[in-house]
């Protein structure tokens, strides 16, 4: 067999309920060249591994499981560089996690192709429809028109999702400062943007399901979410220091917008209007009402994929 173009990586953990829908998403892409599933499940209980270890049998060359016997993430350890990076095949590496799902058959071979288009350019992604217990959600779409993201938006913060991503497999196998503060979407966003910006298709390709149990938007709410943004506002002092102050501007921004997402939770809504928060309290909402204004245009765009 050739050696794979795209390495794909899907952790999952308790996600009986998704993860047939995420393992057809992978089996049924169309693609001009192959490619591997690398599937970590970490010790679920649910009867997810059952499901990973049928696929595995009726796609052998496609599916590998690795599975756990104990979970390792309530040890500490990080799955991804522990697990998945020494068995990393391809020169790009894909992205979506179990409860998540592609739709669209045509998406690895897109990216790719639109990666090998910028070669000055490390990291692709597309727009993503979201849904909440089955019914629709929003998009998550920084752009209308496929473009080319440069590093400084990245940096101030774009809405995507993780299952749209595709990344050289150069970049997503070096551990950057950030990664080492925290193994986050976020950190890969910066590292994988900084060499040429984010390449991105407006198409629709992927499903991001919110509030799944044991999930990312499940889970940080309220002290956890003052949490995630203190783990953010680490990363991205990282970045500054690994680029020497040269998105100074940008990482100010994104700074001001943690410092506001925090005052928001704490309901300190009157602070929002000093002097010095008023402006970027007024920058926040008008980059927010620009998102929704992409989200509504996207679901009538893709009425007919809903």
């Amino acid at each position: 067999m050739d050696k794979p173009v795209v390495t794909v990586i899907c952790l999952t953990y308790n996600h009986a309920p998704y993860i047939r829908d995420a393992l057809e998403g992978f089996v049924c892409q169309q693609t001009a060249f192959p490619f591997e599933v690398l599937v970590h499940d970490d010790a679920s209980t649910d009867g997810t591994a059952d499901i990973v270890r049928d696929y595995a049998r009726r796609y052998p060359r496609l599916i590998k499981p690795i599975l756990q016997k104990e979970n390792q993430h309530s040890r500490g350890v990080n799955l991804i560089p522990g697990f998945c990076f020494p068995l990393v095949q391809g020169r790009y590496v894909a992205l979506c996690e179990g409860d998540d799902r592609w739709t669209d058959l045509t998406k690895l071979q897109r990216q790719v192709e639109a990666l090998e288009q910028h070669p000055e350019a490390d990291l692709c992604g597309h727009c993503v429809r979201c849904t909440r217990n089955g019914h629709p959600h929003g998009f998550r779409a920084p752009r209308l028109r496929d473009c080319v993201i440069p590093v400084e938006e990245v940096v101030k913060g774009i809405p995507i999702a993780t299952a749209s991503l595709l990344c050289r497999a150069d970049t997503y196998l070096q551990l950057s400062p950030m990664r080492e503060v925290a193994f986050l979407d976020l950190s890969l966003l910066l590292q994988g943007a900084v060499r040429g910006g984010l390449v991105y298709l407006s198409r629709c390709m992927a499903e991001y399901r919110l509030q799944t149990p044991n999930s990312w938007t499940a889970t940080h709410r309220g002290h956890r979410r003052i949490e995630a943004a203190a783990t953010e506002q680490k990363v991205v002092e990282a970045f500054d220091n690994w680029t020497a102050g040269r998105y100074r501007q940008a990482v100010r921004w994104r700074l001001a917008r943690i410092d506001i997402g925090n005052r928001l939770t704490r309901h300190q809504y009157l602070t929002l209007f000093s002097p010095r928060r008023l402006p970027w309290a007024l920058i926040r909402i008008g980059r927010t009402l620009c998102r929704r204004f992409r989200s509504l245009y996207c679901q009538l765009r893709w009425k007919k994929s809903l």
